[in-house]
Parts: C-alpha cells; structure tokens; sequence
C-alpha cells in the first residue's frame, strides 16, 4: 500500500528541514512524498531543493492559500492513502506511517486517525497540548467532536469521490472536510491510539490575530451543514480545555 504525503510550504526555512527528515527517516518503504511550496522568499525552497532525489515531487509556485496547495498536492497524488505534514511539524516516531499501513490493511479503513501533541515552538520537548483524539462516533461529531486533522489518513478514492478541501475557507477547510466525510457520509473510520506527530504552536489556527476569522469560519461551516453554527462552534471550544489542562498538569509533574 502506497501513502503519499502532502507538505505544504511557504517561508518556513526554519523548520521544513526537520519536517522532511521526519518523513525521510520513516521506516515504512513504499512513501510518495509532495512538497507543495507557494513561491516561498526566503530559504525554504533551498532547503527543499538540496533533498533532491528522495523527494518524489516539488511544486513551487504562487498560490491563494495553504488549502490550494495542498489541493494540488493532493490531485497529483498516486498513493492508495493521502496523509498530510505541515511544514511546522514533524512525525513522532520513525514507526508512524507503517502502524498506519497496518491499521489500513488489518481493518478495510476509509479513514484512520491518531494523536498529536501541540509543542512550544522554540522547545518541541515542552507540550503545550495534549489532544487524544478518543474514538470516532457518530454522534460526537453532532456536539462539535473531531478528530486532530493533521493525524488523519484517507484513502484516495475516497478524497476523489466526496471532493476536496474547500479553498473559500482560509483557516477551517479542514474542519469543514472532516465534517462532511464524518457527518454527511458513512465511512469506516478507525483510531490508532498513539501519538502520530508534533506540531509547534503557531500556524494559523494557534495565531490570536486570526481567532476571529476562524470562528466566523467555524461558524459559517456548521450552517452550512445544517446545524445551528454557534452552539456547535462552542462545543467544539469545549472539547479542548481537557486537553490544556492535561498538558498543564504534565508539565507541572515534570517539573516537580
């Protein structure tokens, strides 16, 4: 079973290095691996270029936004299974792909999802968010449930067959795709209970300046699926402080 995986990039010099590495040290051996960069202006497209031969395709070219580019990653996808890397986080282990491949061929999966830990950007050892994504039911995502988007895997055809991330959405396209495809749809989903990577705080989503476009985007998506849009929108905040409060008390146990 072929997994592509999909980075998007733009200006990150600083950490797409350690993305690449953590793709390139999986010990799982059928991997198609995109980089997506959007022109990027500073080193990133450097860095990129100088893994030349163990990257099976770079795009570097002006996009509208992060969704786009991973849209065109993903429609030049060939792989049986499409998982996504972002250009600020990197695999927890080098055996994370291959549980994946796993649960994929054991169970017949549409969809497989896991863990994540959200880290400090300048020290990935320090947790800033502990998410334990728990088990796919469908009636959780009624009361604003889902899983950590970036340690979701889809097989293909099934990306092709319920669409692509919606680009008028900036920050939530994610959440809007997930929705649709745990929602509106009745896909064989399953949970690897274990952390599938870390993302360091920061990305657009984390960014205080933007919190308000992504709760009128939040918003807007729930409405658009039906639901009543604010309700769900603060229910889905909900599901989140356990995750805060855990990490908080971790850390507070290290240090101890």
């Amino acid at each position: 079973m072929k997994i592509s995986i999909i980075t998007s990039c733009f200006n990150r010099e600083a950490t797409i290095g350690q993305t690449i590495e953590s793709v390139l040290s999986q010990d799982y051996e059928d991997i198609e691996y995109i980089i997506v960069d959007g022109a990027s202006k500073d080193r990133s497209l450097e860095i990129i270029n100088s893994y030349q031969g163990k990257i099976t395709k770079v795009i570097s070219e002006p996009d509208t936004g992060m969704y786009e580019g991973i849209n065109k990653g993903i429609r030049l996808a060939t792989g049986d299974v499409v998982g996504l890397l972002h250009s600020d986080d990197f695999f927890f282990d080098n055996h994370i792909l291959s549980d994946i491949a796993d649960v994929f061929c054991k169970t017949q999966a549409d969809m497989v999802y896991g863990n994540g830990l959200y880290v400090d950007g300048k020290d990935t050892n320090r947790v800033i968010r502990n998410w334990i994504s728990g088990n796919y039911r469908y009636w959780k995502v009624r009361i604003g449930w889902l899983p950590l988007h970036s340690t979701v895997y889809i097989k293909r055809t099934v990306m092709e067959r319920l669409g692509l991330y919606d680009e008028s959405y900036k920050i939530a396209s994610d959440s809007e795709l997930l929705l649709r495809y745990l929602y509106e749809e009745r896909l064989h989903v399953e949970y690897l209970n274990k952390y599938v990577l870390k993302m360091r705080v920061g990305g657009l989503s984390t960014d205080a300046a933007r919190r308000i476009q992504m709760w009128k985007e939040d918003v807007r998506l729930y409405k658009e699926h039906g639901f009543w849009g604010v309700p769900e929108k603060l229910m889905k905040m909900g599901w989140k402080i356990p995750q805060f409060i855990e990490a908080k008390l971790k850390r507070s146990f290290t240090n101890d």
